[in-house]
């Protein structure tokens, strides 16, 4: 990592950024890529979204990782380079963050969702020595909010 790479954790200020940040460096989207999903993931876990940052102070948003832990699994997404920083080690100084984070935290064993057709997000993840876990499917079910609730 070079000296002009600065990690740090996500305030409010950033959400909006970080949603455009996304459009153009994420592959795929969520049902959680809202100002809203968002809002809760900052409030909820304030050092779970890591910001990767080139150009000092107010630096220009090169990559993003979510690292949430639930006091039972440390969880990445949002695994994000933009196409003009990629190939520099940005990734790997974001997953180093996370992974920090999770051991302070207490945190045993990290698992990243990857889609099977990102064969450039699947190759970074090999490359950071994760790997697939075969014999898990991931089971999920959207959940729609009621009136009152």
């Amino acid at each position: 990592m070079d000296d002009d790479l600065r990690i740090r954790a996500a305030v409010a200020a950033d959400l909006d950024p970080v949603l455009a940040f996304w459009k153009a460096a994420a592959e795929g989207t969520s049902i959680s890529d809202d100002r809203a999903g968002v809002e809760r993931l900052v409030e909820r876990d304030p050092g779970a979204l890591l910001l990767a940052e080139r150009g000092g102070e107010l630096g220009e948003l090169a990559g993003t990782v979510i690292a949430g832990f639930d006091g039972w699994r440390c969880h990445l997404y949002r695994l994000a380079v933009h196409p003009d920083h990629r190939r520099q080690g940005i990734g790997g100084a974001l997953l180093a963050a996370a992974e920090e984070r999770f051991v302070r935290l207490g945190g045993r064993r990290a698992d990243a969702m990857v889609l099977d057709r990102n064969e450039r997000g699947q190759a970074a993840w090999r490359a950071a020595e994760y790997g697939p876990q075969e014999q898990w499917t991931r089971w999920v079910k959207p959940l729609t909010v009621t009136a009152g609730h």
